[in-house]
């Protein structure tokens, strides 16, 4: 199967100098753990893949900000130590770069971020490693970024630090910076109170969220294990909407609320529409013979994904009596993730040989054998997979939204296209009208992926225009505006 590039449908590229000039008066700062441009040995300055990038750059469209935050590889040795520098703009968006040495990504980046918080956040899928040397690099790095802030930042900012690679900096900000507005938003789950409870650092990541101003999730279950984790380790009063903190000079307040993340559906809705987008999805569809139907998913190979249930459920149903005499194709991309990290390095070794075990199965009765791409893929080219699949499988074991799924439904303009989506997702709050599964339970998952595959067509129509509607009500400008007014508003 071939996938254009498609670049001239949409832009990937830098556009700015490198250099320009950081907006001393930029009243938004966005402090993330990656910058929306990150740099390549071969391909110098380029546009960061992720979520966040693409749900925020548009909303931040028009307003004088800087994005703080790490290029994604190691700064190079050159002896001056940590140094904040700048880099190109993206978009109209200036960015503060904060440097790491090799070492202190492989503490920082690949030790506690992604062998503590992430496993824990994500219901322990895996075993959590706990290293107390990792967490004092932790502390180091959460204090260059505060540091950084603090020092660039005008009187009065707004300050919008995400995600758990960053659930010090809050305080940190506040100490240094009291005039500053400091949001703090959530990515993924909360953990819940026996979870939380195993963090040995447990009190030091309440401190430090609890610096913030605001502090938003993505659902309200979220939420409300914050909420209660605050009250249970740190003395916090809850009134029902803001968490009060006892203080010298009395009570601080400190607001938590619910922020869906969105997609940028208005640009996946134009991909969509686009004549080369349709020709490439055309041929996709062609290269496969014209399928009766196509089954997709589109995950990056992580251990929260649940690939490897996912593609026995579907081995098994199209085994089935009732599928196999039908002409369908399975289509997955597994976009490399953290392939230095030994949980990773395992699991792609495990989704390998469930992939191999199914497809000799499915050989064995004469079927279509599912289709595999191990590859980082375009913006462009994953929009083409959505508009030439029937049915979208997303079905995470555990995920703070899944904007896989909403783009998904972005790029059904003809109100086509069945959506199959974990209940574990966050996007599942919103998305009631897609067939909703247990991604733990291989019964329901045949179950559900079988309901998509034969519902009627005008069923199909009826959800995907409901799910429209929710995802377009609520796409990525919502958000960031919605939390961003409330950052301002308070008194």
């Amino acid at each position: 199967m071939y996938i254009p590039m498609l670049k001239g449908c949409d832009s990937d590229t830098v556009t700015a100098e490198p250099g320009a000039a950081i907006d001393q008066a930029a009243r938004t700062f966005i402090v993330a753990n990656r910058l929306p441009v990150e740099y390549h040995a071969v391909f110098g300055w380029r546009t960061s893949p992720g979520g966040l990038v693409s749900a925020l750059e548009p909303a931040l469209q028009g307003l004088s900000a800087v994005w703080v935050g790490w290029r994604g590889s190691p700064a190079p040795e050159d002896g001056r130590g940590p140094h904040p520098t700048r880099t190109p703009y993206a978009g109209n968006i200036a960015v503060l770069e904060i440097p790491m040495s090799q070492w202190e990504v492989s503490h920082f980046y690949d030790g506690i971020c992604n062998a503590a918080f992430w496993p824990l956040y994500h219901d322990a899928v895996v075993s959590p490693v706990f290293r107390d040397e990792e967490f004092a690099v932790y502390r180091r790095i959460n204090q260059r970024f505060a540091d950084c802030v603090a020092a660039a930042a005008p009187p009065g900012a707004a300050v919008w630090v995400h995600d758990y690679q960053l659930q010090l900096v809050p305080a940190m900000l506040r100490m240094a910076r009291p005039d500053l507005r400091i949001g703090f938003f959530l990515h993924v789950p909360f953990p819940s109170a026996a979870e939380f409870a195993a963090l040995p650092w447990k009190e030091d990541v309440l401190d430090g969220l609890l610096g913030a101003d605001l502090i938003g999730f993505q659902t309200q279950a979220a939420a409300d294990c914050f909420r209660a984790e605050a009250c249970r380790w740190r003395a916090a009063c809850d009134d029902g909407r803001s968490l009060l903190l006892p203080e010298e000079a009395g009570q601080r307040r400190v607001d938590v609320g619910v922020f869906p993340v969105g997609p940028d559906a208005r640009r996946f809705a134009r991909l969509a529409a686009s004549p080369a987008l349709q020709d490439a999805a055309a041929r996709i569809r062609a290269d496969f013979s014209a399928p009766e139907q196509i089954l997709l998913g589109v995950d990056r190979l992580d251990y929260t994904k649940g690939i490897d249930l996912r593609i026995r459920a579907v081995a098994d149903l199209l085994m089935s009596d009732e599928f196999a005499s039908r002409d369908i194709q399975y289509i997955q991309v597994a976009v490399p993730s953290r392939s230095e990290l030994s949980a990773y390095r395992q699991l792609r070794i495990r989704v390998e040989e469930t992939l191999r075990a199914a497809n000799a199965r499915l050989a064995a009765r004469g079927l279509r054998p599912i289709h595999y791409v191990n590859e980082v893929l375009s913006t462009e080219q994953v929009a083409a997979l959505y508009v030439a699949a029937d049915v979208m499988l997303v079905t995470s074991l555990a995920d703070g939204m899944n904007l896989v799924s909403k783009e998904f439904v972005a790029c059904r303009h003809r109100q086509d296209g069945r959506l199959v989506l974990s209940n574990a997702t966050g996007a599942a709050a919103q998305l009631r009208d897609a067939w909703l599964v247990d991604p733990c339970d291989g019964a329901d998952l045949r179950r559900g992926i079988g309901d998509a595959m034969r519902a009627s067509a005008e069923d199909a129509r009826m959800r995907m225009a409901r799910l429209r509607e929710a995802v377009f009500g609520a796409d990525a400008r919502q958000w960031a505006q919605s939390f961003l007014a409330c950052l301002h508003d308070r008194p």
